[in-house]
């Protein structure tokens, strides 16, 4: 460790300069490689497979009716592409609903955002820079002097900070005669103007929005527009009969029915019980009968089909004709045993014929079933009430129904098959009591991911990695390749490995807390993920980005920061400038290299022959085919991260390169999530759109951080009374925030009483079933499951007690029921 001087790594001199520049231009060119490498590699093998592995690339369009009269795409290599651009937004909004317009919405305002940032960063911004600020450009190029800035590639020379590390005694004043004030203004101009055409797309695209929902929930008469969710009911109106009697009291309209929810759980806990018994015995009649992947008839399949009720389509990996798809055949081997555990304890054990076991199992459960079914339950605080007309909900979820507070309040409710019923009998103290542990839970993970973070944001720095392990420093210093590789590549790597995976833990998270709808799950998804990927992959990288990842430095930077306030502007001001290549390269390995990825959906690919090993049932094997689901609350997060990069980059020096890639990555994002919402991927959850409004919070959010930013360089750039005018901007887009959710939201949440009865958006959609058309004389809707319909029940309740799902008739056999009906 003495032989090594970690100072030497970067001295300050004009060759060690050169050398960061080289650097720089080499982690930039070596990420270019390897993602367009990665990239270019999953989209032409994408491109060989689509049409032959339509089962998984079409799986959407097979299987869903509102997306069977999209166009069909042709297989020729890149002959699908022109078709699916030509889509229209008419035709996503009828096949694919709301969510997905919404969702595809964003790309399209983020595109015309960084298309006029981009326009000025290259017209105004970078010509500025090259002729005032020596920056080098191309990145990398260019000789650097003595009488240059120390690090040309920063908006503002870091020796120019106070109490920064430097042997350059620069003063406030001398900096203020290198550049003139006219070079300053510019930042605050684009710092305003780029805020305000952020603001100004908001809006437009919000009224865009709101006219086509509008109209689009308008034109319906669903069951699930005419129902509200009537949660704290006192005890004394526990009844459907007092409830209906209430709110027709109330005079807004007549009440069609009203399903009183209650504590159902020993009636769940005996289905879920069931299916698990079903599913051994047909594992166990499988094992039995034999399997075999062998080909099916037609006639088996639909006898399949008839016993189960539920549909099988192809096989993941195979063209997917009904003749070529793969089941159980038949051929004898001995009936399988199991072990039951029975007297004091448990600690007594037999073995037992499985088939005939199960099969009593399930039969006494169906009897305990069919008369639980006739009992009456214990009522719950929550109601859920159809109404005779979509007028009357909306002057209900709209208006306060009862003086007393915290007591029949209510609130649109979700889809049928959108209900969550196992939460339906929570008492509130139990919600409430998980909503606060779930968040408590997230505010330990939030230190974990801090811990976490600090050795990955230290590997940016070949300091950091040399007051750890200076032999690698030093190895790394003289392998330009292999320090971009380690220093950039590794980073950006691990970033987006934690963006893949940490959802994930985010979504059981939030299914842990109650919630009455998978809608609701999906919302609060987006705010936790977008929670994580902002405040740790991007707030707190960028403080430590520069740190080094010894945890004493780490310690000295937050006690430095809790004394004084301007340590954390300084440590963001340093930070945001030393990663802007780091960005740079995360956003290209996003763009290029993983997006190809996502429309391969290389996840479902690799997790296929794992799956394939488990399934053994008829019922396995119709579970391995599902298409893929769809969820807003893994993708949105991110892109909304690399917006707010884009955006808090977007005056800075290395603004041009950021914002060209981040155009790069939403023209290519738009293009690959198009084909995945309408062909590939299946989206059950539906919000009517409601994500848009987390959103806009989120652009609000970004913009208040690149305008603190900008407020904070300009100060300790000591231009303080342009600093100082960045003031009015921050309090204007706080007013713009408040105007903007008491305005926009209560339309993106109810239905304006005009708008019933309104036009369908585009008049008449031809070419898909849109919502309306399949929810009125026409059948049921884009946005509502088909096989739960459109009643408000629990399925425990009425759902058909479900057979063996078998390949074949069963043999007949000898029946040992008696010898395991003792121990059962």
């Amino acid at each position: 460790m003495g032989d090594y001087n970690c100072s030497l790594l970067s001295t300050g001199d004009k060759n060690s300069l050169s050398n960061q520049h080289r650097q720089d231009q080499t982690a930039l060119y070596t990420q270019l490689v390897i993602s367009i490498a990665l990239g270019a590699g999953a989209f032409f093998t994408f491109c060989i497979l689509r049409p032959r592995w339509t089962g998984l690339y079409a799986a959407r369009k097979r299987q869903k009716n509102a997306a069977s009269k999209l166009p069909q795409l042709p297989d020729t290599f890149l002959g699908w592409i022109p078709v699916l651009y030509s889509i229209s937004e008419e035709q996503v909004l009828a096949s694919a609903g709301l969510d997905a317009y919404v969702f595809l919405s964003f790309f399209k305002m983020a595109i015309k955002f960084l298309t006029v940032t981009f326009f000025f960063a290259l017209v105004v911004i970078l010509p500025v820079n090259i002729h005032y600020m020596d920056y080098s450009f191309p990145p990398g190029h260019g000789v650097v002097t003595s009488n240059q800035s120390p690090n040309p590639n920063l908006l503002f020379p870091l020796d120019s900070f106070p109490g920064s590390e430097t042997d350059m005694a620069i003063t406030a004043q001398e900096i203020s005669k290198s550049h003139s004030s006219s070079i300053l203004w510019m930042y605050v101009v684009f710092t305003y103007l780029f805020s305000a055409l952020a603001m100004y797309l908001l809006i437009t695209t919000t009224m865009k929005i709101i006219n086509i929902r509008q109209e689009y929930l308008g034109s319906q008469t669903t069951v699930t527009d005419r129902t509200i969710r009537l949660s704290g009911i006192p005890p004394d109106l526990r009844d459907e009969g007092k409830i209906t009697e209430t709110i027709e009291n109330l005079q807004i309209g007549k009440v069609e029915s009203v399903i009183l929810c209650r504590d159902w759980k020993e009636l769940d806990d005996m289905i879920a019980q069931r299916l698990t018994f079903l599913r051994k015995l047909e594992e166990a009649w499988t094992v039995h009968l034999g399997y075999s992947r062998a080909v099916s008839t037609q006639a088996s399949r639909e006898r399949a089909q008839s016993r189960a009720a539920v549909r099988e389509d192809a096989p993941l990996l195979e063209d997917g004709e009904p003749h070529e798809q793969s089941h159980v055949a038949v051929y004898g081997q001995d009936r399988p045993k199991t072990r039951i555990w029975y007297g004091f304890l448990g600690l007594q054990s037999r073995t037992v014929d499985a088939i005939d076991y199960f099969e009593e199992r399930l039969r006494r459960l169906d009897e305990k079933i069919t008369t639980a079914r006739k009992k009456t339950f214990t009522p719950m605080p929550l109601a859920f009430v159809t109404l005779d007309s979509i007028a009357a909900c909306q002057m209900a979820v709209q208006a306060t129904v009862d003086p007393k507070p915290m007591q029949l309040l209510a609130n649109p409710a979700p889809a049928p098959s959108d209900v969550i019923w196992q939460n339906t009998y929570l008492s509130r103290s139990s919600r409430i009591t998980r909503a606060w542990s779930v968040t408590l839970i997230i505010l330990i993970l939030t230190v974990f991911w801090t811990a976490l973070l600090v050795p990955i944001a230290g590997l940016v720095s070949i300091k950091s990695i040399c007051s750890v392990w200076p032999q690698l420093a030093f190895a790394l210093e003289s392998n330009p390749i292999s320090q971009s590789l380690v220093a950039t590549g590794l980073p950006t790597a691990l970033i987006s490995l934690l963006t893949v995976l940490v959802p994930f833990l985010y979504y059981w998270l939030s299914t842990q807390q109650g919630m009455l709808s998978q809608g609701e799950i999906e919302m609060s998804l987006i705010s936790k993920n977008f929670f994580f990927t902002f405040f740790n992959l991007f707030l707190l990288f960028t403080i430590f980005g520069t740190a080094s990842i010894t945890f004493a430095k780490v310690n000295d930077t937050l006690a430095g920061a809790s004394k004084d306030a301007s340590e954390i502007a300084r440590k963001l001001a340093t930070s945001l400038q030393d990663l802007d290549y780091f960005y740079i390269n995360l956003i290209i390995l996003q763009a290029l290299g993983l997006f190809p990825f996502r429309l391969l959906e290389f996840g479902s690919v690799a997790l296929y022959p794992i799956t394939l090993i488990g399934a053994k049932t008829p019922r396995d094997y119709a579970e391995l085919v599902q298409p893929p689901v769809f969820s807003y609350g893994f993708y949105l997060p991110q892109t909304l991260l690399i917006f707010v990069i884009c955006v808090v980059y977007s005056v800075l020096q290395s603004s041009w390169l950021i914002l060209f890639f981040g155009l790069v990555y939403f023209l290519i994002g738009s293009f690959i999530y198009k084909y995945q919402l309408l062909y590939a991927m299946d989206h059950r959850q539906h919000s009517t759109g409601q994500a848009w409004l987390i959103i806009c919070n989120c652009v609000v959010v970004g913009l208040l951080f690149f305008e603190i930013a900008m407020a904070g360089l300009l100060a300790l750039r000591a231009a303080f009374y342009r600093s100082i005018l960045i003031i009015p901007l921050l309090a204007g887009t706080i007013w713009f925030n408040i105007f903007f959710r008491r305005t926009y939201d209560p339309l993106m949440k109810f239905i304006a009483l005009r708008s019933l009865n309104s036009k369908p958006p585009f008049g008449n959609v031809a070419p898909g079933e849109s919502r309306y058309e399949r929810e009125t004389d026409h059948g049921r809707a884009v946005d509502e499951d088909d096989e739960t319909g459109l009643r408000y029940i629990n399925p425990s309740l009425v759902i058909p007690l479900e057979e063996v799902w078998l390949a074949q008739n069963r043999a007949n056999g000898t029946d040992h029921r008696d010898e395991a009906v003792e121990d059962v």
